[in-house]
Order: structure tokens, then sequence, then C-alpha cells
């Protein structure tokens, strides 16, 4: 007999991927300032790449800007360089001691874009929490050949692992149409 205890691994990280896209989702910029557009800009700093977060203070003065003030006033070039050759589309203004990113409003044809980016990280989404269970068919087909489970529990564990998936990109649909409506309301 199948327990929760079963699957309970295979949630998890079904959960992981869902939680990546989220934070994907969270990267893509809708037209208002976020800081979290930074999140996977790195700085060599001292010879490792260090997240923006960590060597500078992230303000929003207003909702289309954000200001990005470094600690140590050397590194204000690298965090400039740095955000020009991501793809943030966004060119900082330098007065000296800090950054300011402005943040235009989105057109039509870049809230398109942006859809296709964020419907290409849900579907990536979907192919991982696919790819999870059928590890875990897998894994459960093994303990059946090993004589561990009958095959009616195999059969259970199948039923029971399609759900578990089906809810999962249930939730990364949900995500996605929000996304998606915070994308071409702005």
């Amino acid at each position: 007999m199948m327990t929760k205890d079963d699957y309970k691994v295979y949630q998890e990280k079904m959960k992981k991927s869902i939680d990546s896209v989220a934070a994907d989702f969270a990267s893509v910029r809708a037209g208002r300032a976020n800081a979290a557009v930074l999140d996977r800009i790195t700085v060599d700093y001292y010879g490792s790449p260090t997240p923006i977060q960590q060597i500078a203070s992230i303000s929003s003065p207003d909702p289309r800007t954000l200001v990005i003030q470094p600690w140590d006033a050397s590194v204000l070039k690298l965090i400039k360089k740095a955000i020009e050759t991501s793809d943030l589309g966004i060119n900082p203004a330098d007065d000296g001691r800090c950054l300011r990113l402005a943040f235009p409003q989105l057109t039509e044809e870049r809230r398109k874009e942006l859809v296709k980016q964020i419907r290409k990280y849900a579907e990536n989404g979907k192919v991982a929490i696919r790819n999870i269970r059928r590890d875990a068919v897998e894994a459960f087909k093994k303990k059946q050949k090993a004589s561990e489970i009958t095959e009616d529990d195999l059969k259970q564990a199948e039923k029971d692992l399609q759900k578990i998936t089906d809810d999962s990109c249930k939730q990364l649909d949900e995500l996605l149409a929000k996304k998606e409506k915070e994308l071409m309301a702005v």
C-alpha cells in the first residue's frame, strides 16, 4: 500500500520547479521598478561573481526608478557594466555616487516579447515537472520488479503521480496567467 511519504520527495522536487519558475517570472520587469529584475545580474567583485544586492543598497524613489548605491564606490563602474551587458535593456545613469535605472513604459511589442519569454519559462517548468514524474514512475517500476510493491500498487502510484503532476502544472498555469495579466495591464 502506498503512503503520502512515498510521494513526498517528488512533490518537493515539483514544488522547487514551480518556485524556480516563479523566481524567473519575478525577474521579468513589468514596466514598474522592481529590485527583483537585478537578481540574476552578478558583478565580478574581487574575482567572484557577486549579486548586486550584496554589494549595494537598492531603493525605489518612485514607481519607475531604481537607485543602486554601492557601499564601495570602486565597484560603481563594475555594476554599471554588468547592467549594460545584461538582457535588462536599460542603460543606467551614473552620477559618480550611485546608478539610476529609469524604467520606460513598456511598448506593446515589448510586452508581447515578455509574454513569450514567460511562456517559455512556464513550459520549461512543466517539462521539469514531467521529468520528475517520469523518474518517479521508473523508481516505482523498479520497486515492483524487486517485488517491494504489487502491480496494483504500481498502478495506483502512477495514478497518484499523474494527479500530483497535473496539480503542479495547474499551479504553473495560474502563475503564468497572473504574470501575463500583469504584463498586459501596464
